[in-house]
């Protein structure tokens, strides 16, 4: 399963970033292979509008089926959640740290948005 993590740097052992629509970028994270890829998100995090969306074209084009963030947004949540990929909750700590959470069952699925929209 990939998942797609809201990330602060490019490493596992960088922070996650508590943002998704403007977060620095997301690491997509393989469970069976242990494989892990960065996504910039620099186009999003200037944008006037819609970043939060946006960001969810970006997980949602890379297949991931799952995603850990510290907050997400009711349009990103609308998006992603339209698109069958799990939201889960996470703030404070490392990728690597966020990956053990959800490996471990610590995570529990959102099911609404936990942040109003800026727009």
């Amino acid at each position: 399963m990939k998942i797609a993590i809201s990330a602060e740097g490019t490493e596992l052992t960088d922070k996650m970033d508590t943002r998704f629509g403007r977060a620095g970028g997301f690491i997509i994270y393989d469970t069976e292979s242990g494989k892990a890829d960065y996504i910039d998100n620099k186009q999003n995090l200037e944008s006037a509008q819609g970043a939060g969306i946006q960001s969810a074209k970006t997980v949602i084009d890379a297949g991931a089926e799952a995603l850990i963030t510290g907050n997400v947004g009711p349009k990103a949540f609308t998006a992603l959640n339209s698109s069958k990929i799990d939201i889960y909750l996470f703030n404070g700590g490392t990728i690597n740290d966020a990956i053990a959470a959800f490996k471990d069952g610590k995570l529990e699925k959102s099911s609404d948005a936990n942040v109003e929209g800026h727009w």
